[in-house]
């Protein structure tokens, strides 16, 4: 006796031609998505340099900002800017009180490209495009990075 097809019989598994078509498939999205998703995962990095440079470089110009208006007390020498990164972080006593500090920093930021807190630093002394720091003062800060950004510019360059 023929046995006939039900619904309870039909269908209960996939074919070799239908597993190889869906693993081909899987391998091509997964080619697609993992450089996009390295891509995406450089450009947050990236992001996170450029906010800790404009934060660094913002605290540094705050620092200028409070000499020029004679409320700190500062060396002749540094030209008003801040003697190092720690500075900004230690605080500087007012002028006219005897307790406050002024705080231009919480801490200083890691350098996403690097993964650590060694900055690059440049002196109001030093030429724009130095590499090595004079240790008069800070008056520039830029990563350490040996790296290339998506655009193709060097991240020591920003």
């Amino acid at each position: 006796m023929k046995r006939l097809k039900t619904a309870e019989n039909v269908g209960r598994g996939f074919t070799l031609v239908e597993l190889v078509a869906c693993m081909a498939i899987m391998m091509i999205l997964t080619a697609v998505a993992l450089p996009l998703a390295r891509v995406h995962a450089e450009h947050l990095k990236e992001t996170e340099l450029r906010r800790d440079l404009r934060d660094l470089r913002t605290a540094i110009d705050r620092y200028k900002d409070f000499s020029d208006l004679g409320l700190i007390t500062v060396e002749p020498d540094t030209f008003g800017y801040p003697p190092d990164l720690e500075t900004l972080v230690r605080g500087v006593p007012v002028k006219g009180s005897k307790d406050v500090r002024y705080k231009f920093l919480r801490k200083i930021p890691v350098d996403p490209m690097t993964g650590n807190t060694d900055w690059g630093l440049r002196s109001m002394q030093d030429d724009p495009d130095s590499q090595s720091w004079g240790g008069q003062n800070v008056f520039d800060v830029y990563s350490k990075s040996y790296g290339t950004a998506l655009d193709g510019t060097p991240y020591s360059s920003w």
